[in-house]
């Protein structure tokens, strides 16, 4: 497998829209889990600062992850996303050291 394509996002609301938010971005979860190129998708919200909201993903690929951002309920978020944020999305992409094995894959 080649190298995942990996990214760290975080969400800060604008105050009273964070439970808004939260729901919103926790109905992008299964679906997403269910897209092809999805090896993780895992939404968290931060221990010390409530209300701050940390997402991770693993994609097959980088066109793996456009073709997610493409559909239509994720490019609508991308265009309204400041009615709900206090500050943009801050979003690192990252370079995976410890890459996944196949999955169903068991080590020799």
């Amino acid at each position: 497998m080649d190298q995942p394509f990996t990214l760290v996002g975080i969400a800060r609301p604008k105050p009273g829209r964070t439970e808004e938010l939260r729901r919103l971005l926790l109905s992008f979860v299964e679906p997403t889990r269910q897209e092809p190129g999805c090896l993780e998708y895992h939404f968290h919200e931060d221990r010390d600062s409530p209300g701050v909201f940390v997402f991770y993903e693993a994609w097959r690929s980088e066109a793996d992850l456009e073709a997610h951002l493409a559909l239509p309920h994720l490019r609508d978020f991308w265009e309204r996303r400041m009615e709900y944020l206090e500050q943009d999305l801050e979003i690192r992409y990252l370079t995976m050291h410890s890459p996944y094995e196949e999955r169903g894959a068991r080590p020799s």
